[in-house]
């Protein structure tokens, strides 16, 4: 485990068409974590947000802008905002979505344990973690969906599929990034998974997710589809690794 100090914070933002959203997220950021940087990676959005972006960025210092040339996932928009913090000399980098369902009124408690952690997991399924205006049929789909991951893969992480995190950049610089082919909801399963099997210390802090309330939601069947098909392979594939690697012994 890294318990070193933890370096210049960068708030990851991705967006695709969150104009209604993009000003009262940064602004929420920068008053509850004042020190930090935001990255704002803007997928060539048709409404706006990307300008609105650069109107924030040209009158705040601590608000950078990554313009990238089209919608390819949530997962690629990401890994070119790791890539980019990474190269800027940032210590920790934090995933965040732009619709406030991430409240960065609770990114102070990602971070402190982040002191003695070297992954933190904002975390619904822990004791104190729920969330807010979701219907039943929308929280049964994600607690089935990190329960089935955690099962799987066989990792000790309740939130496994949860957006909103902190990662010390040394903890993203040994998972293999480069490696990461997944795009939307199994972005996150990929990266907790990776982790835990590099035995890295993860923690997981309850938070409240509270589902937006302006703009439309990103999530898909194709991305559960695509979800479950890539955990269950993931899985297959390492239990049958496992059996090999006995027969071998």
């Amino acid at each position: 485990m890294n318990d070193g100090p933890l370096g210049t914070v960068l708030v990851i933002i991705p967006t695709y068409n969150e104009a209604e959203n993009i000003k009262p997220i940064v602004a929420r950021v920068r008053s509850s974590v004042p020190e930090a940087h935001i990255l704002i990676a803007d997928d060539n959005s048709p409404d706006g947000t990307g300008k609105l972006a650069d109107e924030l960025a040209a009158t705040d210092d601590h608000v950078h802008v990554l313009h990238r040339k089209g919608k390819e996932g949530l997962g690629a928009a990401y890994l070119a905002g790791f890539r980019w913090g990474i190269e800027g000399g940032y210590g920790v980098l934090v995933e965040m979505d732009a619709d406030g369902s991430h409240q960065p009124e609770q990114l102070p408690r990602l971070l402190t344990a982040l002191k003695g952690a070297d992954l933190v997991l904002g975390s619904r399924w822990v004791p104190g973690g729920r969330v807010v205006n979701w219907p039943k049929s929308r929280e049964f789909l994600s607690r089935g969906g990190s329960t089935y991951s955690r099962l799987m893969l066989g990792v000790g992480i309740r939130d496994v599929t949860g957006g909103y995190r902190a990662f010390r950049k040394e903890t993203l610089e040994g998972i293999g990034m480069e490696e990461v082919a997944s795009a939307g909801y199994c972005f996150q399963v990929d990266l907790a998974w990776r982790a835990a099997k590099k035995g890295y210390h993860i923690v997981e802090v309850p938070i409240t997710f509270v589902e937006r309330e302006r703009g439309d939601s990103k999530m898909s069947r194709n991305i559960v589809v695509e979800a479950l098909w890539r955990v269950t392979t993931w899985g297959v594939s390492a239990r049958l690794n496992r059996l090999r690697g006995r027969r071998h012994n």
